[in-house]
Order: C-alpha cells, then structure tokens, then sequence
C-alpha cells in the first residue's frame, strides 16, 4: 500500500511541478508570479485536501472540495497531455528556425491560454457524457442447464462509487433505468461505495436506491469497499437487505449458480487471502449453468480456471478518461462485452 500511494503521489507531484512551471513562464508579464502560485496550489491542494479531510468530516463542504479535486485531476491529465504536445511543436519551429527568439514568449503565452481552453472543453463534455449513463445489451447463450427456462434477463451494474459525487438524484436515475429492464436478476459487481462511507452515511444513499420486487439482487465488493474499511461499508450495505456474495457460491431458485469473488485487493488491504477460482468452482455442479462474478478482469495474460458459463466484472470503467483505455487494454484480458473469453462451455 505505501508503494502505491507513494507512486501515485511522486506522479500526481510532478504532473502539478510541469504544469506549473509552464503555466509561470507563459504568463510572465500577464499576471503576477505570487497570484499565480496562490491560484494554483489552492487549485492543486483541492483533491488531497479533500480526501485527507473525508476522513474526519462529514460535510458538503468537503463533497465540494472532493468534486471540484476531482475536475482538478482530469484537468491535470489533459493539460499534461496537451502541454507536451505543445512543447514539441514549439521546439521543432525553433530548431527549424522559423520562430523569431522575440515571439518565444508570445507563443508560449497563447499556446498556454489554448491548452487551458482546450483541457476544459474536453473536461466539460465528459462530464455531460457521465451524467447520462447508457445501457448496452447482450444476448448470451449458456451451456449449462438453467432449469428449462428459455431465458433470463440480467442487469449487471458496476462501479457506482456512491459518495461526495454519486449521490441520490443518481442513484434515483440509476433505479429507472433498472425497474425498466423489468430484470430477473440483479448483480452489483463492486464498488458500490466511493472509498469513505462517511458521505454515504450522512444522507443514507442506499436507501435512493429503489429496485423492481421480484428480482434475485447479488452483490460483491469491489476494491473501494476495501479502501474505506470493508467491515463498515459491508454492515451498511448488509443492514439495507443486500446480499454480498463474499467468496461464496448461491444457487438461484432458477437453478442458476452464482460464484462471488472477493476483490483481489482484499489481501493489499486487509491481509485476507481470497479463495482461488478453482476452489470455488469445485462447490458447482458443471452440468448447471455457472455466472463467475469478479470485480476486476483477469490479468492480461491470465486464464482463470475451471468450467463456467459467464463471467462479468467491472473495475477498469474502460480507461475512465482517454487515452487511458489504451493502457487499461494492456492491463487487463477484457472486452466491451463483460464476456470471458474463458469459459470451456458454450460462448
């Protein structure tokens, strides 16, 4: 765990020292070097002051510093991106000679303003993409016997990070776009929660949560469950008449066998080892259809073992912000569909 917080801090450090020294140099002249230094370490301070302070406080006020973090870390990515790519482009003219050493400054200062510009257009139109979530649908043929039903229909849900920025008019949204798949069976694929439960409890999200009556409704944790304090977010969860499937096998009334991982990061946060594939399988019946759930995908590389129909997962939320799927692609055995390409059964 130290490794990684102090990987992520080294990185978030130096992205904040880039961008700040180019943003001081572009705008010598144009505004004043300690105005400039104050905007921008408030601006860069929002995100760890936000989730140092989650800790302890249960405000809106800290909502608001974790959502305005938040922009601040897409707005880092971009202006990152784009500033390299401008420093690039304004080395080559002044290698090629072409740029007048008295337009230096004039040219930084412009192509500082546009990447500005730029980052938070592309920051305000993936905004207005996260808040009108879409459903993509799939038919999928099993090759277990599922007790003579034809069909089902499935919603799997994931990564909903309840907290300072998913709150109820969300979860609200969330539940209608469910209740209207008219579902037989509901499956959460981890991290219901956004870290901290603290937020979540203050306006008790999950009871937003509103699910159609009938439904076989399973969940599993994810890692941010973990990130918070698995015991508290579960016996929230759990107390709201959820079930969580924590390395565990449930055999719907349909006859449909359900296999619920814990997160693969239990071990990093709680020092809990989780059962391997094989053991939980070796608790089905093969001839039975088989849905492994798992919160994040196998590694790339990896074949997760035994015979199962269906495996989904979520965790990877497709790069998130691009060109971050890229990486995400080579990271993890994954594709658009949720489907393992594993399952020994009929695809």
């Amino acid at each position: 765990m130290f490794i990684f917080f102090a990987i992520v801090l080294t990185i978030y450090t130096l992205a904040n020292i880039y961008i700040y020294i180019k943003g001081l140099r572009a705008l010598d002249g144009h505004l004043s070097a300690p105005v400039y230094t104050i905007i921008f370490l408030s601006l860069a301070s929002l995100f760890i002051a936000g989730k140092i302070l989650e800790r302890s406080s249960n405000s809106v006020m800290v909502d608001i510093l974790n959502v305005a973090g938040g922009f601040w870390l897409a707005f880092m990515l971009y202006a990152t991106l784009l500033l390299l790519l401008s420093d690039m482009v304004i080395l080559i003219i002044k290698l090629s000679g072409s740029l007048p050493a008295e337009k230096v400054a004039l040219i930084r200062y412009r192509a500082f303003i546009r990447v500005t510009g730029l980052a938070v257009i592309i920051i305000t139109g993936g905004f207005i993409n996260s808040v009108i979530p879409a459903t993509t649908r799939y038919t999928v043929k099993a090759g277990g016997d599922n007790g003579g039903e034809k069909s089902y229909k499935i919603v799997a849900v994931s990564d909903i990070h309840m907290g300072t920025v998913v709150r109820r008019r969300s979860l609200r949204k969330l539940s209608s776009m469910i209740k209207k798949e008219n579902p037989d069976i509901i499956f959460f694929l981890g991290d219901i929660v956004d870290g901290e439960i603290n937020p979540v409890l203050r306006d008790d999200l999950l009871t937003s949560l509103s699910l159609p009556e009938g439904a076989h409704t399973l969940m599993i944790t994810g890692n941010h469950e973990y990130i918070g304090g698995i015991s508290r977010t579960t016996s929230y969860i759990e107390d709201k008449g959820y079930r969580i499937l924590n390395d565990e096998v449930m055999v719907l009334e349909n006859g449909i066998q359900v296999v619920g991982r814990r997160d693969r990061d239990s071990f990093r946060f709680s020092g809990e080892e989780r059962k391997s594939l094989d053991e939980l399988l070796a608790e089905t019946d093969p001839s039975r259809t088989v849905i492994v759930l798992d919160h994040q995908p196998p590694l790339k590389g990896s074949r997760p073992g035994g015979d199962f129909d269906l495996m989904l997962s979520g965790h990877t939320h497709r790069g998130q912000m691009w060109p971050l799927e890229h990486i995400v692609k080579r990271i993890y055995d994954s594709s658009d569909l949720l489907i393992s390409s594993f399952a020994s059964s009929a695809p």
